[in-house]
């Protein structure tokens, strides 16, 4: 029998790491990284994940996950909604008694999101190439439950996030992470503009590049 393709997914990794951002920094997690992204940040440490990967079930993809005996998700890419069956991936998952992540670029529709899983979305700055990408309309399906995340590039950039959390008031409406890009940004720096201008955010530097050079458990 054909197998229903509305079961299948690109998979370009899956892997078992400590979480290295948000607020579930440091708790062992199992990373399902999706292939493909409509993106093209400058910053990207990703882009092996444009392309290839291989086809697998939501039954293998279970399947492995449950190996790692692990109850945290992350579900990541490239840009993993650029796939249709995303959505359906992520309700199975929290059906399988998962805690599950979703990180998103911010560019595409997050409205069919499973509202259980912790959405983590950018809002792509001026110094990232893809500001134009920003789907403002997803803000309204944000929760307490969700992130925003803003990954900085320069001091520009940074005076760009503000504006965006007061003009959207944005801590509002779940809470909101500063991020450096790794080697580009001195994060140093970023600390002490968020302890001048008493931001309420929270800053964060990238764990598992502190830890392993070469990515997540590598």
């Amino acid at each position: 029998m054909p197998t229903d393709r509305s079961q299948v997914l690109r998979i370009s990794e899956i892997f078992y790491s400590l979480q290295g951002e948000t607020s579930r920094i440091g708790l062992p997690t199992v990373f399902i990284r999706l292939t493909g992204c409509p993106l093209r940040c400058g910053y990207c440490d990703t882009s092996y994940a444009f392309t290839g990967g291989q086809n697998m079930t939501l039954t293998a993809i279970l399947e492995q996950v449950a190996g790692y005996r692990t109850r945290y998700v992350t579900v990541t890419g490239g840009e993993p909604l650029a796939q249709k069956n995303c959505p359906a991936l992520l309700t199975a998952l929290c059906d399988a008694g998962y805690s599950v992540s979703l990180e998103t670029s911010g560019a595409l529709d997050i409205a069919e999101v499973d509202p259980r899983v912790s959405k983590i979305m950018d809002i792509k700055t001026p110094g990232s190439g893809e500001l134009e990408k920003n789907r403002w309309t997803n803000l309204d399906y944000l929760t307490q439950h969700d992130e925003i995340k803003f990954v900085l590039c320069d001091e520009a950039d940074y005076h760009w996030a503000c504006r965006m959390i007061r003009e959207h008031d944005l801590d509002k409406r779940c809470p909101v992470l500063f991020s450096p890009v790794h080697g580009q940004l001195d994060p140093t720096a970023l600390a002490n503009w968020i302890l001048r201008d008493q931001l309420p955010v929270r800053m964060q530097i990238q764990l598992h590049k502190l830890l392993w050079e070469d990515g997540p458990g590598r």
